[in-house]
């Protein structure tokens, strides 16, 4: 299940768009201009935008370059919703930055197929490859995590789950989870088990990391979940 930015300002093609993705398992967001799509990407990344070119105000288009030039948005999955067919304004909507373009009207299954495709194409190869964010790494590979501090390097004694927890957490860094997502991707959706030892484990892994200030990297998203950010949290719970 993944959560979905649908930034279009057609209130009924945002609906229609909107039900068809619910429909299909995703969590929909919507947003019917420039500034309220950027208002929502910098509270949490979604994991994939539906993004119209010609929005009020700022185009589609130049909000896909801004994205793409900022480093935290840089590999937000983003494909283009437009009228526009010519092969001049696809062209200009790949250049920008968009993983795929795909012209008004079309059908709910073609839209559902192309979201497929960019979120296969754009999932974090990650599995045994080292993961390294505000100076904390972890290595699947070696089974280690650390991090720089001052001059040096810190080893962190984390136990396993913690360590799937996190290994979770920074490949999908600023992404907001919930606690039954973590439940599903870290310990699997056939364990039947408490939203609750989601916390326990959070709590954990903040102990684990406090020696080495990483704590704060653990953000608590009140009323939601939890999401590895680069930003310290205001509040630790």
């Amino acid at each position: 299940m993944s959560t979905i930015l649908v930034v279009e300002d057609e209130a009924a093609i945002a609906e229609l768009i909107s039900i068809n993705l619910r429909h299909a398992g995703h969590r929909v967001t919507l947003a019917a201009t420039a500034d309220e799509a950027q208002r929502t990407v910098d509270a949490a990344l979604p994991d994939l935008v539906l993004l119209d070119w010609m929005l009020p105000g700022e185009s589609g288009l130049a909000l896909a370059r801004r994205w793409r030039a900022d480093p935290r948005t840089r590999e937000l999955p983003l494909i283009m919703l437009t009228a526009r067919a010519d092969e001049a304004d696809r062209i200009s909507g790949l250049d920008a930055g968009a993983d795929d373009y795909l012209v008004k009207p079309f059908s709910p299954k073609e839209l559902l197929a192309r979201i497929r495709a960019v979120l296969r194409r754009r999932a974090p190869n990650t599995l045994d490859l080292a993961v390294e964010i505000a100076g904390l790494t972890i290595d699947p590979a070696t089974r280690r995590v650390h991090r720089r501090v001052g001059d040096g390097v810190r080893e962190v004694k984390i136990g396993p789950t913690e360590f799937r927890l996190l290994h979770f957490l920074m490949t999908h860094p600023e992404r907001v989870h919930s606690r039954t997502q973590l439940l599903d991707r870290v310990w699997g959706d056939h364990v039947f088990i408490e939203e609750r030892t989601v916390d326990v484990h959070i709590k954990r892994l903040r102990e684990a990391l406090a020696p080495v200030d990483g704590a704060v990297l653990i953000d608590t998203v009140r009323g939601v979940g939890y999401r590895f950010t680069q930003q310290p949290a205001r509040q630790v719970a």
